[in-house]
């Protein structure tokens, strides 16, 4: 027997690097407890369908890190100047790339699971 391994479960490992943030006193590590949340994902196996729902949710997230880099990018000059500007907006654009892709993917699951209910 073959044992799969969900690889969406290693984005938790990210979840390391607010360990960091306790260390060097840089409080903006701490979002990335928030990867914790795929942890969940290594006792799911993926299937076609979860890997259908995992390439949606990730043409979402890019389209979305796409379209907000520039908005992004004049607000920021705008605020910060023109230094501090292209770090900021790209990390700005990474973390809603973020939360579009995990909400996305939650979003497809219920509708997976609802769609289960009903069978």
């Amino acid at each position: 027997m073959k044992c799969r391994i969900n690889i969406l479960g290693f984005l938790s490992l990210l979840a390391l690097i607010a360990v960091l943030g306790w260390q060097t006193d840089n409080t903006g590590l701490y979002g990335f407890f928030g990867f914790a949340y795929y942890i969940r994902y290594f006792w799911v196996m993926p299937d076609e369908f979860f890997r259908q729902n995992m390439q949606k949710a990730a043409s979402c997230a890019f389209m979305s890190q796409m379209i907000s880099l520039v908005p992004f990018m004049f607000v920021c000059a705008y605020i910060y100047g023109a230094v501090k500007a292209v770090p900021m907006a790209f990390a700005l654009s990474f973390a809603v790339s973020v939360l579009a892709f995990t909400g996305a993917l939650t979003v497809l699951e219920w509708r997976e699971r609802k769609g289960a209910v009903n069978d």
